[in-house]
């Protein structure tokens, strides 16, 4: 295994973190439409423990995402995570919410009322995928952060990299190409948020309030994602030299990136074909209710495909739009070649993991959410 292979392979093992994150943000989806869906306080609760069987699942991808970044790419944890810690503040801090909001919203004397809590679900809703949209558009657009490593010998601030300004990450959210990806990103978690109601919860009026709110959402979300995704095509892209590591602006790179990593334009293109296929036979067919599946595989092949687009074939994947070169690729950022040597050998075991998650979720979904089941004691 030679340090190229490594840095290309947890690249890969990132991007599937991400694209599996994506296809969760379902829960976030759903809990943004729990006073759309629910017209009764009964129907808001069959909503709300529907999503509770799986949120935990959500908030484990996201810190295991951020984990794999930290472990093998560490200086964009220290630059993002680091410098833009207000966006990322706001986003750990909505899904606090959401957690306290499971916790405590029909818990005795909760003197707030369920409303309260309700709200809070879906306040993570929105923002949750909105933000986290918004900070994966900068792989593409880019942020404002500088890079200089011989910070590392100054005694009184080893500080590697810093942000460019006093924003911390806010300033992502003035791009307007930013906030459209975000959008995006937010309908696409309630098209799988609705699809994920229809197959986890036997009730014939839910179902087809999800089906009248599937069109609604869709619209909007194939018109967001084809102007960013066509923008993105026809934009420079943030390109570097692999003899020297000198970072340059090049004309069409991601549909260079497409074109040349002809695999990825496969996946890409059958990732949109499942999508439009669980979609669309869940709103024709009243009969059909495993749209969550066809539409989940394709988001994650689709998500996929993207960020593989911007990190491999010699592209920046973190360009700096303050000082080019302190760019940032899976070749100037990634981990030393001991450990990611030792981590390749400990992901073997995520296979094993996937399976154990794969059965949970067979277990609690053997029987279908009711009306009935949510008198029981122990609900949300």
């Amino acid at each position: 295994m030679t340090y190229l292979f490594l840095q290309h392979y947890w690249w890969l093992i990132v991007s599937v973190l991400g694209a599996l994150l994506v296809f969760l943000l379902f829960v976030q989806g759903a809990n943004s439409l729990v006073f759309s869906l629910g017209n009764t306080p009964e129907e808001r609760r069959v909503v709300v423990n529907s999503t509770g069987r799986k949120w935990e699942l959500t908030f484990t991808t996201l810190v295991t995402f951020g984990g794999a970044f930290f472990a093998s790419f560490p200086l964009f944890y220290s630059t993002s995570f680091g410098g833009a810690y207000w966006l990322w503040m706001i986003i750990l801090f909505t899904f606090v919410m959401q957690a306290v909001s499971y916790e405590f919203q029909n818990k005795l004397g909760n003197i707030l009322g369920t409303r309260t809590f309700q709200w809070l679900l879906v306040i993570n809703g929105i923002v949750g995928p909105l933000l986290l949209g918004g900070a994966v558009a900068t792989f593409f657009d880019g942020s404002n952060f500088v890079v200089d490593k011989m910070n590392i010998t100054d005694g009184f601030q080893p500080v590697i990299s810093h942000w460019a300004n006093a924003s911390h990450g806010l300033d992502a959210l003035l791009d307007p190409w930013n906030l459209v990806f975000g959008f995006a990103v937010f309908f696409l978690a309630r098209i799988l948020g609705i699809l994920y109601i229809i197959n986890n919860v036997d009730d014939d009026t839910l179902r087809q309030r999800c089906r009248r709110h599937l069109l609604y959402n869709v619209v909007p979300f194939l018109v967001l994602f084809l102007a960013f995704f066509i923008r993105t095509l026809f934009k420079d892209g943030f390109a570097y030299d692999p003899a020297t590591g000198h970072i340059y602006m090049h004309p069409f790179k991601y549909l260079d990136n497409f074109i040349e990593m002809w695999y990825l334009t496969v996946l890409f293109v059958v990732g949109v074909a499942l999508l439009l296929y669980g979609v669309i036979r869940s709103y024709l067919c009243e009969s059909y209710v495993r749209g969550i599946w066809p539409a989940g595989i394709g988001v994650v092949v689709v998500v996929l495909s993207l960020l593989l687009n911007v990190g491999w074939n010699n592209t920046a994947y973190y360009p700096s739009t303050t000082e080019l070169q302190s760019s940032l690729t899976i070749l100037n950022s990634s981990s030393s070649m001991f450990t990611l040597q030792t981590m390749f050998y400990v992901s073997l075991l995520v296979p094993f993991v996937v399976a154990y998650i794969a059965y949970v979720w067979w277990s609690m979904d053997k029987k279908k959410l009711t009306r009935e089941e949510i008198d029981t004691d122990d609900v949300y």
